[in-house]
């Protein structure tokens, strides 16, 4: 990407990374974006599907470059499938590198599966959609 440029969608969620969120070698822990994703994936599942849901599948996950502590890390999630109980999720991930954003590098993409839920926790049918 071109300096400082990102997707022309709203980010579901921005975090900067932490030093307690580092693995041993110095870069953020794979987990720790692995549960970020998860988040941010929610955020349209939730919407789509007005009311709780559940992660029930990880369908892919890629790093494709590391994360570093300080970098501005943007989650990008988007609905690509609505199934009678189940919304599927991609989720795009940038980090801006750098005080002055002297770099945007994709540093991870994701798809997760997600399943409407009632108060009981059993699977409930997503509503229409409005």
């Amino acid at each position: 990407m071109s300096q400082c440029n990102l997707p022309a969608l709203d980010p579901a969620l921005r975090v900067v990374p932490m030093p307690a969120d580092t693995n041993p070698h110095g870069d953020i822990f794979g987990g720790w974006i692995m549960a970020q994703v998860d988040v941010a994936g929610s955020i349209p599942a939730v919407r789509r599907a007005q009311g709780r849901v559940a992660s029930v599948a990880v369908n892919s996950f890629l790093f494709k470059q590391p994360v570093a502590v300080g970098d501005l890390v943007s989650f990008f999630a988007e609905v690509v499938k609505v199934g009678r109980t189940s919304i599927t999720v991609d989720v795009q991930v940038f980090a801006e590198r750098g005080p002055d954003c002297k770099e945007v590098v994709k540093v991870t993409e994701a798809t997760l599966t997600y399943v409407a839920l009632n108060a009981d926790g059993s699977k409930r049918e997503l509503p229409p959609e409005s």
